[in-house]
């Protein structure tokens, strides 16, 4: 009898999003709201990646993983942005098992990759700095083309191992997720068995997929950082300094909202607190990450600048 219990939980066909409020008015509000910055996020990591394509001075190893990371952020957003924007106007606010499974395994991939790019990115800037006349030979393109491809291995096989594991669980009634998307520790709340193998399996893959990469731009960062020091001119170490300014800022604002999501202990759970860590490092840090390396970049802001004078003298 209990294993046809487990089956009848497990075949559920929908799950209903919660998501932010009940109230029409706080809905429409918010809905105006994310409806704006999912709109801003997609211009502008459009443009950054528009940008390093149309200026042949941003061909290089640093644009072109800045490119993939606003590719990825793009990607990222649209996963879980869209869906929301539905249920705050659709009063069912359902959405069906296939759909939760392919979102939540889509997210972890977009969201791991995003992890192991910023190591990337931050080695790059290690290379850089320590290692400027092997630079070309260290980070030519089919090297840089195995990175992320590297990274979309990592990624894939990341998000299975996290869907599968969560997804397999038996379910129980009324299948209501208190999130605005299938995120695995909203999603693992719903199961009707022991999550203690879960818990655990969430935290080595944390550990794996979060503090390791992490582990390796602060390696990088404390090289970075011990060349930049034995520059004798100023102007050289603020230079270095302002390259890698941008990366850290971003690297900390995503790490530490996903650290506590996904390497806490499954009694820490509270609903509330974990939808805005993941508006912190799905919604916001998409949105932010074009203004922060455009805001802080010469050379972006010189290839806009470019773009905009050239479509001034044509017309």
């Amino acid at each position: 009898m209990q294993s046809v219990g487990k089956e009848n939980h497990s075949s559920v066909s929908e799950f209903i999003l919660l998501g932010f409020s009940s109230e029409s008015q706080i809905r429409m509000a918010l809905f105006t709201f994310f409806l704006l910055l999912y709109l801003i996020t997609l211009v502008g990591n459009g443009l950054i990646i528009t940008l390093i394509y149309l200026d042949s001075r941003l061909h290089t190893p640093m644009y072109f993983f800045l490119s993939i990371l606003s590719l990825v952020d793009m990607s990222y957003v649209t996963t879980t942005v869209p869906q929301m924007l539905v249920n705050m106007i659709c009063p069912r606010r359902t959405i069906s098992r296939g759909a939760c499974i392919a979102q939540m395994f889509i997210f972890l991939v977009l969201g791991i990759a995003e992890c192991v790019l910023y190591a990337i990115m931050a080695y790059d800037r290690y290379v850089a700095i320590c290692f400027p006349l092997h630079y070309t030979l260290l980070m030519s393109r089919p090297i840089c083309i195995k990175m992320v491809t590297i990274c979309g291995s990592i990624s894939i096989t990341g998000a299975l191992i996290y869907t599968v594991f969560t997804m397999r669980l038996p379910y129980c009634g009324p299948y209501k997720i208190n999130h605005f998307f299938c995120e695995v520790p909203a999603v693992l709340k719903l199961a009707c068995a022991d999550t203690s193998l879960n818990d655990r399996l969430d935290f080595v893959l944390g550990f794996i997929l979060l503090l390791v990469p992490l582990s390796l731009i602060l390696a990088s960062y404390v090289r970075i950082f011990a060349s930049i020091l034995r520059i004798r001119s100023t102007q050289g170490r603020l230079k270095s300094f302002s390259t890698c300014a941008s990366h850290v800022t971003v690297v900390t604002m995503f790490y530490g909202p996903a650290m506590i999501m996904y390497m806490r202990p499954g009694s820490w759970y509270d609903p509330e607190r974990d939808k805005k860590l993941a508006l912190f490092y799905n919604v916001v840090s998409a949105f932010l990450n074009p203004i922060i390396y455009s805001l802080r970049n010469k050379d972006v802001k010189g290839a806009f600048l470019k773009v905009l004078g050239d479509r001034g003298a044509a017309q």
